[in-house]
C-alpha cells in the first residue's frame, strides 16, 4: 500500500515538472549544466547504469549513495534559503499596489474637480459674450445692406448714364462705365428674384445689345463692303468703340475683325484673280510685296484704332495666308502640266522666304489649332539638314571631311508659319521627285564616263586608299535634295526622295564599285617547275598590276565610306520625317550592298596573293623530297612565296591605311585560305626522307614567322598583330609542324608510333593518318595493320557522329580548336 501511494506520489511529481521546450531552452540558456541530473529526459536507470556500469563497481555503493545524499542535502538547503528569501515579496507587492490604487483615486479626483470648474467658466463666458454676438451679427446685416444699397445706387445711376452715353455715342466714357456696371451687376445675382434687380439687369443687356448694334453700323459705315475706305483715316469714335467691343460678346469683335480684314483683302482677290497674268507661279513675289506694303500701310493708317492685344496686322498676314493657299492650290490644279521642276522651286523658295518673314515679323498668337497640322510643334531634332544651304566652300569641306558628319549648328526656333501657304505645293512635288531621278542618274552616267576617261586613281602610299570622288560628290547632291525636300514636307515627298535614294545608292554600288573591280584571269600555263625554283626576286609579275591593286583598295576604301555615310543618312531621314512614317525609311539593303563590294573586294586581294603562291606551292608538292641529302636555308619556293607575300601586302596595307579593320580581315582571309592549301600541298610531298621532313619542317617555320609578320612586313613601323590574326596562323602552322614531326618518328615500334600520333594531332583521324604513312613512304600491307591499330586506340565516337573522324581540316568545332591550341603550345615549349 505504501508503495503504490509513493508510486503515485512520483508520477503527481513528474507530471508537475514538465516543463514546455521554450521554458526548458531557456532555462538551459540561463543556466547551463553538464550534470546528467538536470536534463529534461533523465533516465534513472540509465543513470544507475552509468554509475556501476559492472559488478564490481557495486563496491562503491556505499560511497556513491553518500554522494548523493550529500547533493540532496545541498539541494534541501538552497530550497529553503530561496523559500525563506521570497516569504514577504508578496507582502511587499500587495503593499505597493495599495500605494499606486490610493493615488490613481486621488489624482482621479483632481481631474474631475478641474473639468467641473472648465465646464462652469465655459458657461460663464457664454452668457457674458451672448449679447456681444448679437451685436455682431447685426453689424454685419448693417453693412451688407448699406453697400447693397450703394450697390443699387450705382447700378440704377449707371444704367441711365450708359443708355443716355449710348445714344451720344460716347464710346470712351461708355468704355469705362460699362466694365464698372457689368462689375456692380455681378453682385446681384442671387438677388434676381427682386422685380426691381431683374429690370436693371434686362435693361444692361438690352444696351449692351444696342451698343454692339450701333458699333457695327459704324465700322460698316467707315468701312462699307462695296466701295473705297473712308478718306481721312480712323476717328478716335471707332477707337473708342474697339474698347467697347473688348467688353461686350466676343462675337462683336470677330465681326468686326471679319469684316475689316475682308474689306482690307478685297483689293488683293481682284487684282490676283485666276485669269490675271500675276497670279502665275513666276510672279508669286508680287503677291507677297502687296500684302507687304499693305501691313505698312495699316500700321500707318490704323494701327492705333484698333488695340494692341487684337493683333490686327498678323490677323490680316494670316488671312491672306489662307486665301493666297486656297488661290494657289486653285490655280496649280487647273494649269498643272505647265508646272516645272524651275518655276516650282522659285516658287517654293520664295514662298518659304515669305514664311520666315512673318515668324521674324509676328508672334504666331493668332493661329489656332486647325489651321494647319504643320503648326504643331514638332519633336526636337538634331538634324542637321535643318541648317541653311551650304555654300560652295562648306560643301568642298564637307567632302573632305565626311558631308553627313560636320558639328551642328545651334537650331533655329520653330517657326510657326512654316507651311502656311507653302502646303499647296505637296501634291505637285511628284514634279521635282521626278526631277531628282532624272539628275541622278544623270550624274550616275557622268561618273561612269568620268571613271573611264581618267582611269583608276593612282597609287596612294602615304594617307591610305582614296575615296573616289564621285562618292563625295553623290552624297553632296543627296543633302542638296534633302535640304530642298525637308523644306517642303515632311510626309510622302520625302518617303519618294528615300526611294530615289536607295535606287541609285544600288546603281553607284554596281556601276561604280562592283563594275570597275578587276576582273580574275586564269593562270599562266607557260610556267614550268624549274622556272618557279629558279626564279629571282622582281622576275615575275603579279597577277594584279600595283595601279589595279591600288583600284580595288580604292574602292574598298569608298565602299566603307559610302556604308558609314548611307547609315547617317538613314538616321538623319528618320529625324526629319514624320513619326508615322520612321518605320518605312530603310537602308538596310543599300548597306548589305555596299558590305558585298567590300567582301568582294577583299576576296580579290585574297585570291590575287593566293593565286601568286600556288605554282610555288605546287612546286614544293613535286620536289623529289626522298633525295634531299643534307639540311640547309630555306627552299625556293619559300622565298617565292615571301616575294609575293612582300610585293602585294606593302602595297595593299598602304592604300588600307585609313581601314585597319578591312586590312585585318585581308589578312586573316589570306591566312584561312593559305594554310588549309599549304597543308594539303603538304600531303602531296611523298615520299619523304627523315632529311626532306627535316628540310621540310625548317621551310614550314619559316613561312610560319613570315605569316606571323604578315601584318606590318615591309613596314618602318612595327606593330603588334592583332590576337586573332596570330591565333588562326599559330593554331594552322603549328598543324603542319606537327604532320612533319610525326613523319619524323619512326614507326616502330607501332603502338609507340600510333600513340605519338594520337599525341601530337588532337583532331587526329584515320584519313589523315593514312595521308602520313604515304608520306613516310610506307606500303599498302604496313598501312592497314598500323590503321587497324588506329581504330583501336583511338576514342570511341559519340552516337550519330560517325563521320567526325573525316572532318575538314579548316573547319573544327570550337572546343577541338581551345583544346587542341593549347596542347600544341605546351607541346612547342617541350621542344624548344
Amino acid at each position: 500500500m505504501m508503495e503504490e501511494e509513493e508510486l503515485e506520489f512520483v508520477e503527481e511529481l513528474e507530471a508537475v515538472l514538465q516543463l514546455t521546450p521554450e521554458v526548458q531552452l531557456a532555462i538551459e540558456q540561463v543556466f547551463p549544466s553538464q550534470d546528467p541530473l538536470d536534463r529534461a529526459d533523465f533516465n534513472a536507470v540509465e543513470y544507475i547504469n552509468t554509475l556501476f556500469p559492472t559488478e564490481q563497481s557495486l563496491a562503491n555503493i556505499d560511497e556513491v549513495v553518500n554522494k548523493i545524499r550529500l547533493k540532496i542535502r545541498r539541494l534541501d538547503d538552497n530550497i529553503r534559503t530561496v523559500v525563506r528569501g521570497q516569504t514577504n515579496v508578496g507582502q511587499d507587492g500587495r503593499q505597493a499596489l495599495e500605494e499606486a490604487q490610493k493615488a490613481i483615486q486621488q489624482l482621479f479626483g483632481k481631474i474631475k474637480d478641474i473639468k467641473d470648474k472648465a465646464e462652469k467658466s465655459e458657461q460663464m463666458v457664454k452668457e457674458i459674450t451672448r449679447d456681444i454676438k448679437q451685436l455682431d451679427h447685426a453689424k454685419r446685416h448693417l453693412t451688407t445692406s448699406i453697400t447693397t444699397l450703394n450697390h443699387l445706387h450705382m447700378l440704377a445711376g449707371g444704367v441711365d448714364s450708359l443708355e443716355a452715353m449710348t445714344r451720344r455715342r460716347q464710346y470712351g466714357e461708355v468704355a469705362n462705365l460699362l466694365q464698372g456696371v457689368m462689375n456692380v451687376l455681378e453682385h446681384f445675382h442671387k438677388y434676381m428674384g427682386i422685380p426691381q434687380i431683374r429690370q436693371l439687369s434686362e435693361r444692361v443687356k438690352a444696351a449692351q445689345t444696342e451698343l454692339g448694334q450701333q458699333i457695327l453700323a459704324d465700322f460698316e459705315e467707315a468701312f462699307p463692303s462695296q466701295g473705297t475706305k473712308r478718306p481721312g483715316g480712323p476717328s478716335n469714335v471707332l477707337r473708342d468703340a474697339c474698347l467697347v467691343a473688348n467688353i461686350l460678346d466676343p462675337r462683336i469683335k470677330q465681326e468686326i475683325i471679319k469684316k475689316f480684314i475682308k474689306q482690307h483683302l478685297s483689293e488683293y482677290l481682284v487684282l490676283f484673280q485666276e485669269n490675271q497674268d500675276v497670279a502665275w507661279l513666276d510672279k508669286i513675289d508680287r503677291r507677297y510685296a502687296w500684302i507687304k506694303r499693305q501691313l505698312v500701310d495699316y500700321e500707318e493708317k490704323y494701327g492705333r484704332m484698333f488695340p494692341r492685344e487684337w493683333c490686327m496686322a498678323e490677323r490680316i498676314a494670316v488671312e491672306f495666308c489662307h486665301v493666297t493657299r486656297t488661290e494657289l492650290a486653285k490655280i496649280m490644279r487647273t494649269r498643272a502640266k505647265e508646272i516645272e521642276v524651275k518655276l516650282l522651286l522659285f516658287a517654293i523658295q520664295r514662298t518659304t522666304n515669305f514664311e520666315g518673314f512673318l515668324a521674324k515679323r509676328f508672334s504666331g498668337c493668332t493661329l489656332t489649332d486647325g489651321t494647319l497640322k504643320k503648326l504643331e510643334s514638332p519633336p526636337p531634332s538634331t538634324n542637321p539638314f535643318l541648317e541653311d544651304e551650304p555654300t560652295p566652300e562648306m560643301e568642298e569641306l564637307a567632302t573632305e571631311k565626311g558631308d553627313l558628319d560636320q558639328p551642328k549648328k545651334p537650331k533655329a526656333p520653330d517657326n510657326p508659319f512654316h507651311g502656311i501657304v507653302s502646303k499647296c505645293f505637296e501634291p505637285h512635288l511628284y514634279v521635282y521627285i521626278e526631277s531628282q531621278d532624272k539628275n541622278l542618274g544623270e550624274l550616275i552616267d557622268r561618273f561612269v564616263a568620268d571613271f573611264k576617261a581618267q582611269g583608276p586613281p593612282k597609287p596612294n602610299t602615304d594617307e591610305g586608299g582614296a575615296v573616289l570622288p564621285s562618292c563625295a560628290d553623290l552624297f553632296v547632291y543627296y543633302k542638296k535634295c534633302m535640304v530642298q525636300c525637308s523644306q517642303l514636307s515632311t510626309g510622302e515627298p520625302m518617303i519618294a526622295l528615300t526611294t530615289i535614294f536607295q535606287k541609285y545608292l544600288r546603281e553607284y554600288a554596281w556601276k561604280i564599285l562592283s563594275g570597275n573591280l578587276p576582273k580574275t584571269t586564269t593562270s599562266s600555263g607557260g610556267l614550268t617547275i624549274s622556272s618557279l625554283l629558279k626564279e629571282k626576286e622582281g622576275s615575275e609579275v603579279a597577277k594584279f598590276t600595283l595601279e589595279e591593286l591600288c583600284l580595288i583598295c580604292s574602292i574598298l576604301s569608298t565602299a566603307e565610306y559610302c556604308l558609314a555615310t548611307t547609315q547617317q543618312l538613314e538616321e538623319k531621314l528618320k529625324e526629319k520625317v514624320d513619326v508615322s512614317l520612321i518605320e518605312r525609311i530603310n537602308l538596310t539593303g543599300e548597306m548589305d550592298t555596299f558590305s558585298t563590294v567590300i567582301s568582294s573586294s577583299i576576296q580579290l586581294l585574297v585570291q590575287d596573293l593566293d593565286a601568286a603562291c600556288d605554282p610555288s606551292l605546287t612546286a614544293m608538292s613535286k620536289m623529289q623530297w626522298q633525295n634531299v641529302e643534307h639540311v640547309g636555308d630555306q627552299s625556293p619556293y619559300v622565298t617565292s612565296v615571301i616575294l609575293h607575300i612582300k610585293q602585294n601586302v606593302p602595297i595593299i596595307r598602304d592604300n588600307l591605311a585609313s581601314t585597319r579593320k578591312y586590312f585585318t580581315q585581308f589578312c586573316i582571309k589570306f591566312a584561312n585560305s593559305f594554310i588549309p592549301k599549304f597543308i594539303t600541298h603538304l600531303f602531296k610531298c611523298k615520299p619523304i626522307s627523315m632529311v626532306g621532313a627535316e628540310q621540310l619542317l625548317l621551310d614550314t617555320h619559316s613561312l610560319k614567322m613570315v605569316l606571323l609578320d604578315l601584318p606590318s612586313i615591309g613596314s618602318q613601323v612595327v606593330r603588334k598583330a592583332p590576337a586573332s590574326y596570330t591565333k588562326i596562323v599559330v593554331k594552322g602552322m603549328t598543324r603542319a609542324e606537327m604532320i612533319l614531326k610525326v613523319v619524323m618518328a619512326p614507326h616502330e615500334p607501332l603502338v609507340v608510333f600510333v600513340d605519338n600520333y594520337i599525341k601530337l594531332l588532337t583532331d587526329c583521324n584515320t584519313e589523315t593518318f593514312q595521308k602520313i604513312l604515304d608520306m613516310k613512304g610506307l606500303k599498302r600491307s604496313e598501312q592497314s595493320s598500323m590503321l587497324e591499330l588506329l581504330r583501336q586506340r583511338l576514342p570511341a565516337p559519340p552516337s550519330g557522329a560517325e563521320s567526325s573522324s573525316s572532318l575538314s581540316l579548316t573547319a573544327p568545332t570550337p572546343e577541338q580548336e581551345s583544346s587542341r591550341i593549347r596542347k600544341l603550345e605546351k607541346l612547342i615549349k617541350k621542344r624548344l
